[in-house]
């Protein structure tokens, strides 16, 4: 397995306003008595772990995300005492503890191995547990890419960039679906939602949030070029010139069976 992407998690917490935005649309699904127990799977920079917090009165969260500065910035935001693990999903070890309910946004498309993925949420959740979450699915970002691809042709680029297909994992819902009930849940609904975004500062939020992957293959001194030249192709392809981030977003909610 390949190691974890490492994130910048001050540079996304200030920028991840649409990220938070999504956020609070999935945590609205999540019904809640204010004393469960609940997972955020992915927590990142904390943004939508605080929200949860806010929800849970009598209850407590566990955030778990495979990036360390991610955490790092979390243990900053939220309270004293919230306990935030550094660990691969798919191998998620909460020392046989259980939780009431699963939470994740923008995270599982990160991750390649579903059937893992899902059989270790399975394993954590007490039965009649909910899985409430959103990812990219099918389509996401797909003109990001392929204007990433284009300049990825180009030198200096092409020797560590050409014929990379990438870590990302965009799942139909079909698939999803079958993947979930392999994994022992049931009363599964999955849709995909069609949501774009026209960043503020597009430079920060694509090196950040979604040219990390490819930057991690570039030599540092090529970063900035990289993202420019992104960032210009698909500027002159947005009929208004800016640039528009065409997420495409697939909601999964299951119970535990």
């Amino acid at each position: 397995m390949s190691p974890a992407r490492e994130w910048d998690g001050r540079s996304y917490d200030r920028i991840s306003d649409f990220m938070e935005q999504l956020g609070r649309e999935v945590l609205d699904r999540l019904a809640l008595a204010g004393d469960e127990t609940v997972l955020d799977a992915g927590c990142g920079s904390g943004r939508v772990t605080e929200l949860l917090l806010a929800r849970l009165p009598r209850g407590r969260v566990i955030g778990v995300d495979g990036s360390a500065d991610m955490i790092a910035v979390a243990a900053e935001r939220l309270p004293a005492g919230t306990e935030l693990l550094v660990q691969d999903l798919t191998e998620l070890d909460l020392g046989g503890r259980t939780v009431d309910a699963v939470l994740s946004t923008a995270t599982f498309h990160w991750i390649a191995d579903h059937d893992a993925l899902f059989a270790a949420l399975r394993r954590v959740l007490e039965p009649g547990g909910r899985l409430v979450a959103q990812c990219g699915g099918v389509g996401n970002v797909a003109g990001v890419h392929e204007a990433a691809a284009a300049v990825g042709e180009r030198d200096p680029y092409a020797a560590h960039l050409r014929g990379w297909q990438g870590p990302w994992h965009f799942s139909t819902p079909e698939d999803a679906e079958r993947r979930l009930r392999a994994a022992g849940f049931t009363d599964v609904r999955t849709s995909l939602l069609t949501r774009p975004a026209r960043p503020p500062e597009p430079l920060e939020y694509l090196r950040t949030i979604v040219l990390g992957s490819h930057l991690e293959r570039l030599p540092a001194d090529l970063h900035e070029a990289y993202v420019r030249d992104v960032a210009d192709v698909l500027a002159a392809r947005d009929p208004e010139g800016v640039v528009t981030i065409d997420y495409v977003r697939l909601n999964l909610d299951a119970t535990a069976a």
